[in-house]
């Protein structure tokens, strides 16, 4: 069982990732980094592996630093992740999004960083 902070700590993640423009992109490192956590790039990895089944967060649009789905395997079905990306326009090539760059969504930049997060 995840300890409270952790489960708060995944409601937070969560509540960057509702943000993420339909088209657009971010990564694990640039939602820790608007947590105050830059470090828990990993943590946010966890958070959104849990994710993939919630209706409300849209858990494909967060991949790697290098726009890798790292996080593919926990979708249901084989390519869902991939199938949901090409579905909003982007072009994934052996697991990786074409001009990720292009499509990156920094929640810095667009909603700040919260500071009161001590992970």
């Amino acid at each position: 069982m995840p300890k409270p902070e952790t489960l708060n700590f995944f409601q937070k993640v969560y509540a960057v990732a509702r943000q993420i423009p339909y088209g657009k992109v971010t990564s694990y490192g640039a939602i820790a980094k608007c947590l105050g956590a830059p470090r828990s790039a990993r943590m946010v990895g966890y958070a959104m592996n849990g994710a993939s089944e919630m209706e409300d967060v849209p858990a494909h649009r967060v991949l790697n630093r290098n726009g890798l789905l790292t996080g593919k395997h926990h979708f249901p079905g084989t390519h869902l992740m991939q199938q949901l990306l090409e579905s909003e326009g982007h072009t994934v090539v052996e697991d990786k999004l074409q001009d990720f760059d292009k499509h990156f969504w920094d929640p810095v930049e667009m909603i700040g960083f919260d500071a009161s997060t001590d992970q």
